[in-house]
Formats: structure tokens, sequence, C-alpha cells
């Protein structure tokens, strides 16, 4: 019997820089990582490839200027309502540049008391010390009066000043509104740029239906400026700061990664080996209450066989319950036979209490995030043996 399940590895690579062959990058490390560690290669293994050095080989790059001439061509008013960005430095902060560059004046809408991922805008003690509730406009003024104050715990920074003081550096007017409906911003606009990023198809349509010239990060950048990079799918989303003038967009060539990587391998090891690209986990930090999911999709490219649901049962509903008094080698066996004879579906069946019912990529992507950080390990690369063993295969 084995005594080890799943076990996720990060490998290191040579730095990645604009037009490197990535598929051989990738496939050359894991081959020189099994030499190293001496582990071999198995059917259903996992490679995954963090999104960042698939956007730089690609060159998949736009500049503030990119992002200024094509909202200047959707709204030639130059006058609009930016809604719900997250206020993050690496995520927004050169979008918004881009559109200040290209606007002469933006309303500036966002939720409260925090962003769509969780980051704080003012102190929920404040708020619920207030005048103010959930349902309320706040001002510009009144958001001085009663929340100014207010800085990220992590960071030290209040991101309101911060956006302000960055439209501001582009000779473009802003006025700040607070409000958890976005139909407020057509009070003081009607061309509208809408920055959610997970109700991002939603808002659209609703401001569209009710007569706003309406358009969403994702319909920014679809196709090139100049010969600048695009995302036909995500436009800005899922963009990250490269420079102070220049934006990574995500990926558009992840599927044809995967699958050349995947083709590799099974010349090399002989194995079917699946293969993904992924970007932020989508889970939440329970201290900072920051959702992990500014990435449109978690996983934007990945293999056949990472299509789906997980299908387990819970060993601990089914040990307490259906084999109660069953222990030891007995009680391992019944649980084996249980595995072996699971439907294929056990969707909304009692068995499955406490499992995650999340597509695979969403929670394999959660688990390559944590493993491979955004800072200094140099382990683009992910690899995963035994995600889809279980007792049984024992």
């Amino acid at each position: 019997m084995r005594c080890v399940g799943t076990v996720v590895r990060g490998i290191r690579t040579p730095i990645i820089k604009e037009n490197d062959d990535l598929a051989s990058i990738v496939v050359d490390s894991l081959m020189a990582a099994k030499e190293s560690e001496g582990f071999e290669f198995k059917d259903k293994d996992i490679v995954a490839i963090t999104e960042a050095v698939v956007g730089i080989s690609e060159g998949n790059y736009v500049t503030v200027d990119d992002v200024a001439e094509d909202l200047i061509n959707k709204f030639p008013s130059k006058k609009i309502g930016v809604t719900n960005p997250i206020l993050s430095r690496n995520r927004f902060s050169i979008i918004l540049k881009g559109i200040a560059r290209g606007m002469d004046k933006i309303t500036l809408l966002t939720s409260f008391p925090a962003d769509e991922v969780g980051n704080g805008i003012l102190d929920e003690n404040a708020l619920d010390e207030s005048e103010f509730n959930l349902a309320s406009v706040i001002s510009e003024d009144d958001y001085k009066e009663h929340f100014a104050s207010w800085k990220h715990p992590f960071t030290g920074i209040n991101m309101i000043d911060f956006y302000r003081d960055l439209i501001e550096s582009e000779d473009c007017e802003v006025e700040f509104v607070f409000s958890n409906d976005v139909k407020t911003i057509l009070n003081y606009t009607n061309d509208v740029l809408a920055c959610d990023i997970h109700t991002r198809e939603k808002t659209v349509k609703l401001l569209r239906d009710l007569g706003a010239n309406a358009y969403g990060l994702y319909q920014v950048l679809t196709e090139p400026v100049n010969g600048s990079g695009c995302n036909p799918d995500y436009g800005l989303l899922g963009s990250n700061k490269a420079t102070e003038e220049r934006l990574k967009l995500f990926p558009k060539t992840g599927q044809e990664l995967v699958e050349e990587v995947q083709k590799r391998l099974v010349e090399i090891t002989g194995k079917q080996i699946e293969v993904m690209v992924y970007g932020d986990g989508a889970f939440k930090d329970p201290v900072g209450k920051i959702w992990e999911l500014a990435d449109p999709v978690v996983s934007p490219a990945h293999t056949s066989g990472l299509i789906g649901y997980p299908n387990e049962i819970k060993l601990k509903y089914v040990s307490d319950n259906k084999f109660a008094d069953l222990k030891g080698d007995e009680l391992k066996e019944a649980i084996k036979e249980e595995i072996r004879t699971k439907d294929k579906d056990l969707t909304g069946q009692m068995i499955t209490e406490g499992t995650t019912p999340r597509v695979l990529t969403d929670l394999i992507g959660s688990l390559c995030d944590l493993t491979s950080g955004s800072g200094d390990k140099g382990t683009p690369v992910i690899f995963i043996q035994g995600y889809f063993d279980n007792l049984a295969n024992d």
C-alpha cells in the first residue's frame, strides 16, 4: 500500500522572456527535474504553467497609449463613468492611467465597503456607526468627512487617494461616488466603462438596456491598436502591470501551448500527462478578506482530461455512517469497494457531503497558485502526481 497521496512540485525554469520557446523550456525543465529528483512520469500526472510566463513569452503587451486610443474610439465624448474597478496597483492602476490619458473627466463609481475581490475601501465599523448603510449613495465629500482616514492594513495605502492622484497626474478631472448599485452612474453620465470581472456581461447588458453607451474591460484591446498585443476573449481583464507604461495581457495562445506540451511529453515519456495554464487560484484569505481571483478565469487553457468536476465520496461520511461497525483492514476494504462501485455521477447524494463541488481546473489552479506564489520562488511550472488517485487505486 502506498503511503503518499498527491505530491506537488514547483519546477524551476530559466527566467522567461518575450519570444522564448516556452514549450521547450517547460519540457526541458521537467526532464531536468526528473533527473534531479528521481521521480517517474505516470498517466494522469498534471503539468501546470502560470499564465504570467505564457503572456510574457507571447509578447502580449499593450501600452498606456494603446489603452487611451482604444477608449477614445469608444467614448468620443471623453467624459465617462468608470464603475467598480478593483483597487490594485498591480492589476488596475496602469489601466486607469490609460483611461485618464484618453479622457477629460472620469466619474469613478466603486462599491463599498470593499471592491469585488475584497480590497477594503472604508472602515466597516465606521460605516456601522455612521448615517450611511449599504444601500446609500455616498458622495466624495461624505467619504472625505467620514471615511478618508482609512488605510489598507497590508499596504498602508488609501486607494481612493492613490487613484485620485494617478488620474489627476494625467490632467484628467475626477469625481468619486460610492454606491452598490451600478445604475447610479447613469445619474452622472451615459458613457460607461464597466470594470467588474465576474459579473461583466450582466453589468454591460444592464447598462445598455437602460440606454447607456457601455463597454466592459473585456471589450477593450480585443484587437491590436497600432500593432499592440490584444486578447480577443478577455480584453484587458487578467492583465498585470509590466512597467509604468506597459501592461502584460492575459494569454491568448494557451490552448496551443498545452496541447504542444502534452504532445511532446507523450512522445518522450509514453504517458498521457494533462497540461493546463493557470492564473489566480480563486481562494479567499480569511485574514485580509481578499478573494484571490482578479483573473477572469482560473484556467484559460487546459487539455481535455481536465474537463469536468470531481466525483468523490466523502470518506468520513461513509466511515461514520455506512460502515460505522467496521474497523481496520475490514473497514479499508469496504471503503475501497465503495469507491470502485460508486456511481459515475454522485451529484446531490449525501455520500459526497463535504467534498468541494468546483470544476477540476479551479481546484487544481488553487493548488498551483498556492505552490508557486508570485514572488521569487522561480517555479512557474507546477508538476502534480497522484491528484486523481484514491484508495481503490492502491
